[in-house]
């Protein structure tokens, strides 16, 4: 096999501490943090519901969703738009608030390493941390996301 198909183009998305590396195909578009429509009540990381391309698109904060405190938007702030791949969003999207714009990487066996499967609590949307060249982003798990954001839509 070559080197070019062991590669994988990936987002290495700014978060206010941390960083989070997704695969490119994950995300559905990166679009510009406007005025949400706050839910009441529930948890703190459910931002709230943004309009995006026609249809209410839930947005969290993946810092809040792991203990951290929830930074202001800023003009920097825009929203990854991810593709739901579970099933148990009815619209198949959902937005992460981020601290500026995702860069594209391509990651291979050469550049990424394990670097630590804990350190967060069990209920934390992490997989793993993982150690790219002088870089330690976390590799977020998508699905459990998922699951927080359909628990947390059906309480409202």
């Amino acid at each position: 096999m070559s080197d070019e198909s062991e590669e994988l183009y990936s987002l290495l998305v700014p978060l206010a501490e941390d960083r989070l590396i997704v695969p490119r195909a994950c995300v559905a578009e990166v679009v510009r943090f406007g005025k949400a429509d706050v839910s009441q009540g529930g948890e703190n990381w459910m931002v709230g519901s943004v309009n995006w391309n026609g249809r209410a698109l839930p947005v969290v904060s993946f810092e809040g969703m792991i203990g951290k405190d929830i930074p202001a938007p800023t003009g920097r702030t825009r929203i990854v738009v991810f593709y739901s791949t579970s099933g148990r969003l009815k619209i198949g999207y959902f937005g992460v608030l981020t601290q500026g714009f995702p860069q594209l990487v391509r990651v291979n066996r050469q550049v990424l390493r394990l670097d630590s499967a804990d350190g967060w609590a069990d209920s934390a949307p992490i997989l793993c941390k993982v150690k790219m060249i002088n870089e330690y982003p976390l590799i977020p798990d998508l699905e459990k996301i998922e699951l927080m954001i359909a628990e947390e839509t059906l309480q409202a």
